[in-house]
């Protein structure tokens, strides 16, 4: 399949050209992002397109992918299923070079109390989460490591930060996320990988909380009632563009994000509707 660099007709590629390695190092670096197919995870596939990457947008809507790589050159669709060792090793097979691996995919299902917790949703929540992000490292951490400059990206939540009431099983995953992140980055001092952890506050895409509360949208749609501007998929995906395109000496070892609306977890600015 040819691959059009999109930093030869993107002008936001080519006015970063001349700072971002990617965009004019011989080689075309390649980026795989996880859970590709929506939000965040598209979000970013679509940035770091336009900062000059080659992007394998991975996810299991293979119907959504294909409409991205439609609509953004250089992005590849690859069907990816994080909780199978078998989709995952197909796609690590498949590369013929990795500099960025974003671990987007995960997700958070409930918001039952720990005593009334499911543990078929704390247990997918650990499965995509924490072990989604394990396989995936352990597949491409050697290609990353080949490519001299390699960037690891982990996308966690303030949830892996502070808990909060109904939160038990995703903060459980995400905190594991984020002591994955820092081991990472301990374990692989001295060589060319930089670990990054970005941990986003409260972020409204099309299907998060949707997910959360099992489809209900009208319920899902009251944890941003009021809230002026809570922050949107580019906006995380900025930060990440941001991280990953510093110079290959300079780490963001952790960056939080929040709306300015949330000063903290359990604070957060609503607004009263008009009357």
């Amino acid at each position: 399949m040819t691959m059009t660099n999109p930093a030869a007709t993107n002008p936001a590629a080519t006015e970063t050209a001349a700072t971002n390695p990617a965009a004019t190092s011989p080689a075309v670096r390649t980026a795989v992002v996880t859970g590709a197919s929506s939000g965040i995870g598209e979000a970013t596939a679509r940035r770091l397109a336009a900062e000059g990457y080659r992007v394998v947008a991975a996810a299991r809507r293979r119907d959504r992918l294909d409409k991205l790589a439609a609509e953004v050159p250089g992005v590849r669709p690859v069907t990816l299923d994080v909780t199978d060792q078998a989709s995952v090793d197909a796609l690590a097979a498949s590369l013929e070079r990795c500099d960025v691996l974003v671990n987007n995919a995960g997700g958070a299902f409930g918001l039952e109390s720990v005593a009334e917790g499911r543990v078929d949703d704390w247990q997918r929540m650990y499965d995509v989460n924490v072990l989604g992000s394990l396989r995936m490292t352990r597949a491409l951490l050697p290609k990353l490591i080949e490519s001299g400059d390699g960037v690891l990206v982990m996308l966690t939540s303030t949830a892996g930060l502070v808990s909060y009431e109904g939160g038990g099983g995703y903060c459980a995953a995400k905190h594991a996320q984020t002591s994955m992140t820092e081991t990472l980055r301990l374990e692989l001092c001295g060589d060319p990988v930089r670990v990054v952890e970005i941990a986003p506050g409260m972020v409204r895409t099309e299907e998060f909380a949707v997910t959360r509360f099992r489809g209900d949208a009208e319920r899902a749609a009251k944890v941003y009632e009021g809230v002026p501007d809570p922050l949107s998929a580019d906006d995380v995906a900025d930060v990440i563009a941001f991280a990953v395109t510093r110079p290959s000496h300079v780490n963001i070892d952790r960056l939080v994000v929040r709306p300015r609306a949330q000063a903290a977890q359990h604070k957060v600015h609503r607004v009263a509707p008009a009357t």
